[in-house]
């Protein structure tokens, strides 16, 4: 390691999911460590099935730390690592993916609400022992110094596949026999939360085919990982006469999700609160254009590659994916742009900044606040409304 440190970088999340943006870019950086000749490993309060075999339990570390060590929290969550970590001798860093503001939840859960509050003090508490915040985003950057963290970098995810994943030609296949005679196919990624306002973009399809697009139907993909919303946003499809024109899917492989980017027209993401926003960039990828709601990270991600909304009225949205998609140079011009956001953004080096990012906070003194590989201006959260 630099700096004349023989110990290793070992990483902490609550639990290690697969299909999930913190979960695969925690695997991912492990996996550039190691191709670096870097020990690392995995640790976690809580086990999945899936990736038991990667991981180890938290209280382990303790055992096994050797000097030189360095400890990466991933943080997105409330979890007892957190505590444990302040407590811990060795040089740590936060690499922050946004914590969803509480009031996103509160209406819908108290037990996540209360998650999310106690989440946002446990990060106050570790920004004053972190040697360097790594925010995914300038506007997670900015979140991470209001936490406390006196010296931040940005660097992107870097679990982005790039060049991205092919399509499943088998779902490929199904979805264009499909799609045959029916209208504009809209379609959204990301796990069924209240922040995700899924419910407004269900909301413009509504007045779409009331108005300009009678046979324009959605896919939602993503998880539910909050029951009482997803049981909400299923009724409310219901009550809008929509259930043949709206189709939830989960669960499903990277290129079967690849196949749906390709296939559809049009990317609609209304989110309230993202930190990143993965499936901006694997639509972009994937020369789907893109229609999104101009707040938290969005716009430093989309720049001007996708069509920003300041308001997101689903009249305002429908009419605007319609003039979209019904204006082919306006479209293809988005779609180029689209094409090279990823190497705007600094995604095809995204694993080797983080790494090297990493082991300079390694060295013997704290590596100097900047951003590796772009500068980006820092806006400010948006709180929220909710």
């Amino acid at each position: 390691m630099s700096g004349g440190h023989t110990g290793g970088v070992h990483q902490f999340v609550p639990m290690l999911h697969r299909r999930d943006a913190v979960g695969e870019h925690t695997r991912v950086l492990r996996d550039l460590l190691l191709a670096a000749g870097v020990e690392s490993r995995i640790y976690t309060e809580l086990p999945d099935p899936d990736t038991v075999d990667e991981t180890r339990p938290y209280r382990e570390y303790e055992t096994d730390a050797v000097p030189g060590d360095l400890l990466v929290y991933q943080v997105a969550t409330r979890s007892d690592i957190a505590g444990w970590l302040a407590g811990r001798p060795e040089p740590l860093v936060l690499n922050y993916h946004s914590i969803t503001p509480p009031a996103y939840f509160a209406p819908w859960s108290d037990g996540i609400a209360r998650l999310q509050t106690a989440a946002l003090l446990e990060l106050a508490g570790l920004a004053r022992h972190a040697r360097l915040g790594i925010g995914v985003s300038a506007f997670d950057v900015a979140e991470l110094a209001a936490a406390g963290c006196t010296r931040t970098r940005v660097v992107p995810v870097a679990n982005v596949a790039l060049p991205a994943t092919g399509p499943d030609p088998e779902v490929a296949e199904a979805l264009a026999d499909a799609g045959r005679g029916r209208g504009p196919w809209w379609l959204t990624v990301g796990r069924l939360a209240p922040n995700k306002a899924h419910q407004d973009t269900v909301a413009a399809l509504f007045v779409a085919r009331a108005t300009t697009d009678p046979r324009a139907h959605l896919t939602i993909v993503g998880a539910p990982t909050e029951p009482n919303y997803a049981r909400a946003l299923h009724r409310y499809v219901a009550d809008l006469g929509l259930r043949d024109a709206v189709e939830f899917v989960s669960g499903i492989s990277d290129a079967a999700l690849a196949a749906r980017y390709e296939a559809a027209d049009v990317l609609v993401m209304l989110s309230e609160h993202e930190g990143f926003g993965v499936p901006l960039i694997e639509a972009m990828a994937h020369g789907l254009p893109v229609v999104a709601f101009d707040a938290g990270a969005v716009p430093e991600v989309v720049g001007d590659a996708g069509l920003l909304l300041p308001a997101k009225g689903p009249r305002v949205v429908a009419a605007e994916v319609h003039a979209l998609l019904g204006d082919p140079v306006r479209r293809d011009g988005l779609v180029r742009a689209g094409r090279a956001r990823p190497a705007a953004l600094g995604l095809d080096h995204a694993g080797s900044d983080l790494v090297a990012a990493l082991l300079e906070a390694a060295g013997s003194g704290p590596p100097a606040t900047g951003t590796p590989g772009r500068e980006v201006p820092v806006r400010p959260p948006v709180p929220s409304t909710n």
